[in-house]
């Protein structure tokens, strides 16, 4: 087996970078949504540090999929990766055809191919140890297996998906999947956690690209058909193909087309994942990534901006503008400059429903 510190034969990383990020709203919008964003003061956006710890593993062999508003912004983010490498899908038609996509596209360009999806807007910690389960993933994906990898759970999470986990596969770091199972209440994650038998689902899979389009035709054999025809010929007039096909494919996730069905009858397993994961979802898992100060909220950005008296939470002078909070626990306030913000962490997921009604008040361009 390679090291993980090494790269990983015939491993390619397919980056599927998508999503508006609604839930951080208005920091993140449509036109620059999170993944493009520098979310933790690292330097680099999401996207770039995605592609960073990567690129140990995989050298060039990688694919981004993105929106065609967002191609040129990837493009020139990761100034280091062939432009040809980054797919812009005309419309948003979820994780599978886009993933699919790459998968129709690696199955002609390398047969010895095992591919791994890896979000572009999510933050890891630990990245040796991330390395290393993906590098273990590999090696039991070779075995005609959807593999996915297993975040050992810190907290009875009630935003995040759950996998069961069945027994150990002979001869490998793997385990059984037996059920993906959606967001539970807190009651039912604490039960989870309680029976040490469930991880949570990144959505990062890593399996041989014909094995994935062959699990695909067994439920959605014109799904796989219109994937492998628009990839016919590989990049070369592919956008020409995209223009024409792309919005007949089916709006459906990975999960729920391939991994779910696919776990039912055995094929799909899990490597364990012990790295700090985050998703990014809301203001909320934002501020738990951020140093805690010693005294009042966490700031993004400029802190001389942020004037705070008895106040914790989490500020974003984005407007750059001072902002003054005063006697407030667990505050997001986010200051840009056509839009403000002002929730609680508790209740950071429900961002997404003010994004909802400015569009259905006729204010998209807010979004």
């Amino acid at each position: 087996m390679s090291s993980p510190s090494s790269a990983v034969p015939h491993l390619w990383a397919v980056v599927p970078a998508g999503g508006a990020g609604t839930r951080l709203w208005p920091l993140s919008r449509r036109h620059e949504p999170k993944f493009l964003r520098d979310l933790t003061g690292s330097g680099r956006s999401l996207l770039q540090a995605t592609h960073d710890r990567l690129a140990p593993l995989v050298e060039d062999r990688f694919l981004v999929v993105t929106g065609a508003a967002h191609r040129d912004a990837v493009v020139g983010q990761l100034d280091g990766l062939d432009p040809a490498a980054v797919l812009a899908e005309p419309s948003p038609r979820d994780s599978m055809a886009a993933i699919g996509l790459a998968a129709a596209l690696l199955e002609q360009r390398d047969p010895d191919a095992v591919m791994g999806s890896f979000a572009a807007d999510h933050v890891i910690t630990d990245e040796p140890g991330f390395r290393a389960a993906v590098t273990e993933a590999a090696e039991v994906a070779r075995g005609d297996r959807l593999v996915t990898i297993g975040i050992e759970p810190t907290f009875a999470s009630t935003a995040f998906g759950y996998l069961q986990v069945g027994p150990a596969l002979p001869g490998s770091g793997g385990y059984q999947v037996e059920a993906f199972v959606e967001k539970p209440t807190e009651e039912v994650a604490r039960g989870y956690l309680a029976s040490g038998r469930y991880r949570w689902n990144a959505g990062m899979f890593v399996v041989r690209p014909t094995v994935l389009l062959d699990l695909l035709a067994r439920w959605h054999p014109d799904f796989a058909r219109d994937l492998r025809a628009l990839a016919a010929g590989g990049t070369d007039g592919l956008q020409d193909r995209l223009a024409r096909g792309w919005e007949a494919l089916p709006r459906i996730a990975l999960d729920h087309a391939v991994a779910e069905p696919a776990a039912d009858e055995g094929v799909v397993a899990t490597v364990p994942g012990s790295f700090g994961w985050d998703d990014v979802g809301d203001f909320d898992s934002l501020a738990t990534l951020l140093p805690e100060p010693a005294d009042g909220p966490r700031v993004i950005g400029d802190q001389a901006l942020v004037t705070a008296l008895g106040t914790t939470g989490l500020v974003v002078p984005a407007a750059g503008r001072v902002v003054a909070v005063v006697g407030l626990e667990d505050v997001v306030v986010v200051d840009t400059p056509d839009a403000l913000l002002v929730t609680t962490r508790e209740r950071a997921q429900e961002v997404k429903q003010v994004v909802a009604r400015l569009v259905a008040q006729g204010r998209a361009d807010l979004t």
